[in-house]
């Protein structure tokens, strides 16, 4: 007699339904708001992201504009100016336009409103003219200074008129103005550089009536009716706010955009950024479709982990089942009557009373499987610590790099907004040691000497200050990678050969004899050793010995050593001098070596430092040999 096949019980089917419904109704709706959510929170975050970066330009521009108009200011108030001496104006007046190439034409007005000097760089005509009824100079000799009057220079180039008084620094009394007109193109490049086409974002300035000041495509501006579409202008010049930004679209081409703008304090003038909603929404998008992906991946597993989990649960009950009735064909002869529900659960119950005997004698497993159990259990709990360990150092690694990244960010905001006043520092600078070398060689009393002594402080300060920002925006800043198949015996040999070696140090170089080659960044490298190589010469004050070195490690790794002849260094600060900030000097920012690690990182190769306390230091820096180098071009 055949066996008839085995059926699955109502069980299974009510399991799964049970399953399903359960995992999935709540997957779905958790998973539609969190998506939702989601996709909202990261628009708005992307909105404000542009807004920022339209007030942050807009910060830039008044920031540049106001340069130049100081620029003016410091020379009206200078006693030559003043003197309304002709030849002095034509000489401070060349000076002004040689060291600013912005501006375009300068002028000196006298008190009258007659022009007594003129120089431009594109002027065909010297003539004088009379400024007595100009606007503009009233202007000026009312209110002091004056920030006006755009215009299309020669037909073709975005220009503003700016103006100050020319005072008597002793008398305080106006003796005239000074009138330049200054080129704006640099707007259009920085524009162009902060948002490349690549980016897929435009860019521009406009003032307050619609005349374009400034353009990321630089050829919008030299367009005969260059401006912005006048939907866009509606929108910009009959908004009250300072900032704001949004959904726009455009009534031309219909396209929808996602523009933010923000208004540059003192001049009325705006900023607007724009970009494509589908380009500045392809994260969102592009999360929205990961998520479903992963939904329905998601939904796909869980029915089959419901299809799995219930046949594995209801499997051992229907052998039980069977097993069941086979006992209860033996020496049992009573069973009470019972109630059961028609399904495996009522069969279960049947053939329990009939398995009860049976119980007494499987205690005693069940208690020795319990204590298993409980042994099992403790090693679990000891296992989880252990991974609860791991996880709160990778934890605590990860917020350190977030800091580290937080504080890249703000070091390449604060390096930016420091450089622009040192740059005025040193043009000021400037200006005061050639005016005083001037003086002195005219003058019968010869130049105090403090005076030369503090300047050259100054200048010094000036240069340690910008050799601070560089180490910072170049820790802080990455780029990508320009590697080139470079002989590193030659490399090494031009790069020592053009580094500033102080008299009282010796320099000895070695390299290897296998000549190897390398496929490398020669600027990041060149920065990380001239680095190592400076560290050594500082340590080393009064006198000492620098070695560089390169050695064939093994067929795939080359090793450029750099060793002084220092005081070395305890085991502790060893174990430091990589991480970004740290430092022994009593001066320095403590990245010069956080970025001679992150250029062995970059290249996928490492360094690492010897020292041992009053005998020096070495630093040993591993990078990968080419094996194969192609053939040098004929």
């Amino acid at each position: 007699m055949t066996e008839a096949p085995k059926k699955r019980g109502r069980l299974f089917y009510k399991f799964l339904l049970i399953f399903l419904i359960v995992s999935l109704v709540p997957l779905g709706i958790v998973g539609y708001y969190l998506v939702n959510l989601g996709q909202a929170t990261l628009n708005s975050a992307i909105s404000r992201d542009q807004e920022a970066l339209a007030v942050g330009f807009a910060d830039t521009v008044s920031s540049y504009i106001i340069n130049f108009r100081n620029v003016l200011f410091d020379a009206a108030h200078l006693e030559d100016f003043a003197s309304m001496n002709i030849p002095k104006q034509q000489g401070l007046v060349n000076h002004i336009m040689q060291l600013h190439a912005a501006f375009l034409e300068i002028s000196v007005i006298d008190a009258s409103g007659q022009e007594t000097v003129r120089i431009g760089r594109f002027l065909h005509e010297t003539k004088m003219r009379d400024f007595s009824n100009d606007a503009l100079f009233t202007k000026v000799m009312r209110a002091g200074e004056v920030v006006g009057g755009l215009e299309k220079y020669m037909g073709s180039y975005p220009a503003i008129t700016m103006g100050v008084q020319v005072v008597n620094p002793v008398t305080n009394q106006p003796m005239g103005a000074l009138l330049a007109k200054m080129s704006l193109t640099a707007l259009s490049s920085l524009l162009k550089t902060g948002f490349p086409e690549t980016t897929q974002t435009q860019a521009a300035i406009i003032d307050s009536n619609g005349f374009l000041i400034a353009h990321s495509n630089s050829k919008e501006i030299y367009k005969p009716d260059a401006k912005l579409p006048d939907d866009v202008l509606r929108i910009l010049l009959q908004n009250d706010a300072k900032t704001g930004g949004g959904e726009i679209i455009l009534e031309t081409t219909g396209e929808k955009v996602l523009g933010a703008f923000a208004e540059v304090s003192e001049l009325g003038w705006v900023v607007y950024i724009q970009r494509s909603v589908s380009v500045a929404y392809q994260a969102s998008e592009d999360m929205l479709h990961r998520t479903l992906r992963m939904m329905a991946i998601v939904s796909l597993f869980v029915l089959f982990l419901g299809y799995a989990v219930s046949l594995v649960i209801t499997q051992p009950i229907q052998s039980l089942r069977e097993a069941a009735i086979k006992l209860g064909e033996g020496d049992f002869d009573y069973l009470p009557d019972m109630s059961m529900p028609n399904d495996e659960i009522g069969e279960l119950a049947h053939t329990f009373m009939q398995m009860s005997e049976s119980l007494r004698v499987k205690t005693a497993e069940i208690m020795s499987a319990k204590t298993e159990l409980e042994r099992l259990n403790r090693s679990l709990e000891h296992r989880v610590e252990s991974r609860t360990r791991e996880l709160k150092s990778a934890q605590d690694e990860l917020i350190k790099k977030e800091r580290l990244a937080a504080i890249g960010q703000m070091s390449s905001v604060v390096g930016h907004e420091i450089r622009n006043p040192l740059a005025v520092i040193n043009n000021s600078i400037y200006f005061i040691k050639t005016k005083l070398t001037a003086a002195a060689a005219t003058a019968t009393v010869p130049m105090e000497p403090k005076i030369m002594k503090h300047i050259s402080i100054i200048e010094s300060e000036i240069r340690q200050a910008n050799g601070i920002i560089d180490e910072i925006l170049g820790f802080a800043r990455t780029r990508e990678l320009n590697p080139k198949i470079t002989n590193l015996n030659s490399y090494l040999e031009d790069l020592t050969m053009s580094f500033p070696v102080p008299p009282h140090i010796e320099l000895v170089k070695h390299f290897a004899s296998e000549n190897p080659i390398v496929n490398i960044d020669t600027d990041e490298m060149a920065q990380a050793i001239r680095n190592l190589i400076k560290n050594g010469i500082e340590v080393m004050p009064e006198q000492g010995k620098v070695y560089v070195r390169s050695e064939l490690v093994d067929a795939g790794t080359v090793r450029i050593d750099v060793e002084d002849t220092g005081c070395g260094m305890p085991k502790e600060t060893a174990e430091k001098i990589f991480a970004p900030f740290f430092t022994t000097k009593a001066r320095g920012t403590g990245l010069g070596l956080a970025v001679v690690k992150k250029v062995a990182d970059r290249h996928k190769g490492k360094v690492e430092v010897t020292s041992v306390v009053g005998k020096g230091t070495c630093f040993k820096l591993y990078i990968p040999v080419v094996t194969n180098p192609p053939p040098p071009p004929n």
